[in-house]
């Protein structure tokens, strides 16, 4: 079985697996790889871009290893080169804790519980949900279904496309580095600049196929294209704005305007300023379109490994 087959039949098994399963409660691997990271940085640490770096290439360079070595060892047997691209698929990918938490805030807002809307906030983005009405509270939600769209999802199954389990895992690694040192705090300011820029660039080509679909995908797709256009240029993060404006478009909602996070707030510019306020409702529907997104996403991706490197 060729290369193209073992990564759609891998990645199709992962993404169902995911949906089914979803992240198991203890165990999971990307928290061992976050501990593992957590000890080289307590080895590496210096208030220093170098080391940082440093650490980026320890951490990413060993799960691409670890890849490269299992994908070798199972090689000769197709059956397990599947089974392996779907682990590993399975492994990275989050789609479906993200409906779960991005549908539970909302339940919480549907049922007039602010309060446990609030209290569940948290566990989908960092923000500061006590500083959050219902109707914000909601446009976190939307923001951060859209965003990790692309980053727990379609961006590994871009790399894992390109590279097959080697690119999956050195995408998560990337992804979660960025998480765990890539902000500008005063300890990771330097530290964790590289980190940053790695992710900057991994994530590169995930989100604007995550834009593209969902201009395809979404209820609006000359909303989508024209507020990608005007406004994702406007966002500070190079990957989070063509996507959060495609999908603001798509859903005829504006995103960005004032956030907090950890005491800190932010004034950003607002995306699809045509569009209305986000309300409660739109939790559902932007969780709707990350899932399109997320299908077509396997479809690109597979027919690009096949076209690649052939049946």
């Amino acid at each position: 079985m060729g290369a193209g087959r073992v990564f759609a039949y891998g990645a199709a098994a992962g993404l169902i697996g995911d949906l089914l399963l979803g992240d198991p409660r203890r165990g999971h691997p990307v928290a061992v790889f976050g501990r593992a990271a957590g000890a080289v940085e307590r080895v590496l640490w210096r208030d220093h871009r170098g080391w940082g770096a440093l650490h980026a290439g320890v951490c990413a360079g060993g799960a691409v290893a670890l890849g490269a070595v299992a994908e070798r060892a199972v090689r000769s047997s197709a059956v397990a080169s599947v089974a392996l691209t779907g682990a590993a698929t399975w492994a990275v990918v989050g789609g479906t804790s993200l409906a779960r938490e991005a549908r539970a805030v909302g339940r919480a807002l549907e049922a007039g519980d602010v309060e446990a809307a609030r209290a569940r906030l948290p566990h989908l983005c960092g923000r500061d949900p006590q500083a959050l009405d219902a109707d914000r509270i909601a446009r976190a939600v939307v923001e951060s279904v859209a965003e990790n769209t692309s980053d727990a999802v379609v961006g590994a199954l871009v790399w894992g496309a390109v590279g097959g389990v080697p690119g999956l895992l050195g995408f998560r690694a990337v992804n979660t580095l960025d998480a765990m040192v890539g902000h500008k705090s005063a300890r990771y300011r330097r530290y964790g600049w590289a980190s940053a820029r790695l992710d900057d660039l991994a994530g590169w080509p995930g989100a604007r196929l995550t834009a593209v679909l969902a201009v395809l995908a979404g209820p609006d797709p000359r909303g989508a294209v024209r507020a990608w256009r005007a406004d994702a240029a406007k966002h500070p993060s190079p990957n989070a704005g063509p996507v959060e404006a495609s999908f603001a478009g798509a859903l005829g909602v504006r995103l960005g305007g004032t956030l907090s996070y950890g005491g800190r707030v932010e004034h950003r510019p607002v995306l699809n300023t045509g569009g209305r306020a986000v309300v409660r409702r739109d939790v559902e529907r932007a969780v709707r379109l990350s899932r399109r997104v997320t299908w077509l996403a396997l479809g690109v991706c597979a027919g690009v490994r096949l076209l690649k490197r052939g049946k």
